[in-house]
């Protein structure tokens, strides 16, 4: 079974420039539904910085859709309330980690349960499916739920085989998006493929967290790398630029070049590209989390090339050469490093990446508020739905929240958090924060013109 599905990620792998999923245009409004993984995690919010950095002209709307140990049940019931009134014109949905069970994998009828959890989840699914197929005004993406790990050896607290009946799940949801002409993007295979290659060295490696069901940061980045890829992003540059001795003609893709001198070997030039470079966080964020989304260059190098090329070359040249950027020194270069092209992405300090920083910066800010709104969901949803307080927010309601609170540690966490959003006033300057980030971040994310100077070291 194992070897299949490393043959099958291959598959994936080979054919990963294909388009599964049509990118993202301006104007869409992008609602992500899915559980914990969703909810507390970061794929979307990275999915949103490649979109705010590579197409800084097309502005979007992208929301975070999840609720912690949310089911497919679960889903169906607040995908009115919670999902279609923020009024989206694509979803995506993703679920089965807690569809599948966890415990009883370890019991003695572990193969009845988890056929049991699957036929569960499926008949919850099928009124989704019911209720999507309504929205034709809406794309619907199926995304295969990222995996439970139960082959790293960091330590002995596995469910047996949780994973195999997760993946029952995802075909249900693949055979539905296959029925009804929707799109599908599978998390789950190629990020078990990343950890038994790692794996393979280290026993101990997960791409999941060291619960086994949450993605790290850098899992989250790779989760957003697959789903771009599906979209057809691989192998489209930040830009290509520079000069082709040879031709006498500038190299220009993504980006215009102007000003071009070449004297006594003392090259310079104007660049203004279409885009800036995608900005890698090098601090982990989020409740939990430990590594940052830079730490996918560890087990998936190939992210740069493929994703994040910001491509210099200039050829015809001898020597040894200072490359500076707005007056700022980048790097020493060789002609022949300069003839085989340099990735400015790989360099932090450069203008552009530092202006993508700043949007890297307020994106994440807004993450922050969004994330309260979804503990406010939570709330809503898992709490007061159940006691048919939905959306009361009144002073019984209150009463009723702090009976609940002393005894469901879960609700008692979030009281801090419902003393300040049961009120309305509250909420909409949260929203108003959020969209104040986002105007923000479509005036920084704008590309600017930058003088390049190559200096020869004599």
């Amino acid at each position: 079974m194992k070897k299949l599905l490393i043959l099958f990620a291959a598959a994936i792998c080979c054919s990963a420039t294909a388009q599964q999923v049509a990118p993202f245009k301006a104007g869409d409004r992008v609602a992500f539904v899915g559980n914990s993984i969703t909810d507390g995690g970061h794929y979307h919010s990275y999915i949103w910085l490649y979109y705010m950095t590579r197409f800084p002209g097309e502005r979007l709307w992208m929301a975070n859709c999840g609720i912690g140990g949310d089911t497919a049940g679960q889903i169906l019931q607040r995908l009115d309330g919670d999902v279609f009134a923020k009024r989206p014109n694509i979803i995506t949905l993703t679920f089965g980690m807690n569809d599948s069970g966890y415990f009883e994998y370890n019991g003695d009828n572990a193969e009845a349960f988890g056929n049991s959890k699957v036929a569960e989840s499926r008949e919850n699914f099928l009124q989704i499916e019911k209720r999507l197929k309504g929205a034709t005004d809406v794309r619907k993406i199926m995304i295969g739920t990222s995996p439970y790990d139960q082959t790293s050896t960091f330590n002995d607290n596995i469910f047996k085989n949780k994973n195999d009946y997760m993946q029952k799940i995802i075909a249900f949801q693949d055979s539905a998006a296959r029925a009804n002409g929707w799109e599908m993007v599978d998390f789950n295979v190629p990020m078990l493929e990343v950890n038994a290659r790692e794996q393979a060295k280290d026993p101990t490696f997960t791409l999941i967290g060291n619960d086994r069901v949450h993605p790290d940061n850098d899992g989250h980045m790779y989760m957003a790398y697959l789903f771009l890829k599906a979209q057809g992003m691989a192998g489209k540059p930040v830009a290509r630029l520079g000069y082709d001795g040879k031709k006498k003609a500038p190299i220009a893709e993504n980006c215009k070049i102007e000003n071009f001198s070449n004297r006594k070997g003392l090259v310079t030039f104007d660049y203004t590209a279409a885009s800036l470079p995608y900005p890698l966080d090098t601090i982990a964020h989020g409740w939990g989390f430990k590594r940052p989304q830079a730490d996918i260059v560890k087990f998936c190098p190939e992210f740069m090339d493929e994703m994040n090329r910001e491509e210099l070359k200039v050829t015809g040249l001898k020597g040894q050469y200072r490359l500076l950027i707005d007056n700022i020194l980048i790097d020493t270069l060789s002609a022949q490093q300069l003839q085989e092209g340099v990735n400015l992405a790989c360099y932090r300090h450069t203008p552009q990446y530092q202006q993508a920083c700043k949007v890297m910066v307020l994106n994440e800010e807004r993450w922050e508020i969004e994330r309260r709104f979804r503990d406010y969901a939570w709330l809503q949803y898992n709490f007061f739905m159940p006691r048919g307080l939905l959306d009361v927010n009144d002073e019984h309601a209150a009463e009723v929240f702090r009976e609940g609170e002393k005894k469901d540690g879960w609700v008692a966490a979030r009281r801090e958090l419902y003393d300040k959003m049961i009120h309305q006033e509250v909420r909409e300057a949260y929203i108003a924060e959020m969209d104040m980030l986002v105007d923000r971040i479509y005036q920084l994310n704008q590309p600017q013109t930058r003088a390049v100077r190559l200096e020869p070291i004599k």
